[in-house]
């Protein structure tokens, strides 16, 4: 049983941002999040796992978040694919049967080489080398909607995790893997922190902490796992970090103003992380401040 899990949750490019920003933050005041026994990573979750535990100190990280990038992403999601996917998550039917829907959608996104795809993957990870410590990305499978998870031991790479991990239907297609086509791991949940199950301590970072029907959000995935024994903190973005989220999700020139203000709300976040983390008290899952 892992004694400490941190959870980082789907969110975009800026949601990655934010996080990376806010760990990086807390550990300027003491709190070192990186420490954890397993790194728990769903779409941009995966992206920022796979960053913070690369070894690269967190302050270079979280610098890097705040230049410019090399290579810029400028996807959107627009009304057209928004109502695509109220059709698929609201139709009659199971969770399953949802991802299904959802799956239909993912193949059926623009065409893009994987190739190039990887290449976009692979500008944003500081080492292309699975880490020591235990990292845990999710992804969907296209066809059948199964959740699956891959760590070092998957017999993929790093950067093809990251990509499965965080490919948005109807934005980019989905990854080969093991003979297998993946989406991205927030088809199942944004957080997917019930993963974490059997960790005694757990840090829950959700850039989108709401549900969605089928897709359980990470506030009631905390309680479950408060009820399961766990003890657990849930940090969302504050009004400042949403807003510098901005609406577009998946447009890279928001990266410095999220990552910024994710460094900042690691002020008001800090008591109860740290306290956790240390083993100093085992809050409930916190209701996220929106």
């Amino acid at each position: 049983m892992a004694s400490r899990a941190l959870v980082l949750g789907g969110g975009g490019i800026t949601g990655a941002a934010w996080e990376v920003g806010l760990i990086a933050g807390l550990a300027a005041r003491g709190v070192d999040l990186t420490a954890a026994d397993l790194v728990l990573g769903t779409s941009a979750g995966a992206l920022a796992g796979a960053q913070v535990t690369s070894g690269l100190p967190l302050a270079e990280l979280y610098q890097a978040q705040c230049a410019p990038s090399e290579v810029t992403v400028t996807a959107a999601m627009g009304r057209a694919l928004m109502f695509r996917y109220g059709l698929a998550v609201f139709a009659p039917g199971s969770a399953a049967r949802a991802r299904k829907r959802l799956g239909r959608l993912a193949r059926a996104s623009p065409p893009l080489a994987e190739a190039e795809r990887r290449a976009v993957i692979g500008a944003w990870l500081p080492s292309h080398e699975w880490p020591a410590q235990r990292l845990l990305i999710t992804a969907v499978d296209a066809d059948t909607g199964e959740c699956g998870t891959f760590d070092s031991s998957s017999g993929v790479s790093l950067i093809e995790a990251v990509s499965a991990s965080s490919a948005v239907p109807g934005v980019w297609p989905p990854v080969r893997l093991n003979g297998r086509r993946w989406m991205d791991g927030g088809m199942r949940s944004a957080a997917n922190a019930d993963l974490a199950a059997g960790s005694e301590r757990v840090v829950v970072l959700a850039p989108i902490w709401k549900g969605l029907r089928v897709m359980p959000g990470a506030l009631v995935q905390c309680q479950d796992l408060v009820r399961g024994g766990s003890a657990v903190v849930l940090v969302a973005p504050d009004a400042e970090s949403a807003a510098a989220m901005g609406r577009n999700v998946l447009d890279s020139a928001g990266r410095p103003a999220a990552a910024r203000a994710g460094y900042a709300q690691a002020e008001a976040a800090r008591p109860d992380v740290a306290a956790l983390w240390s083993g100093e008290r085992r809050p409930e899952a916190l209701r996220p401040e929106c």
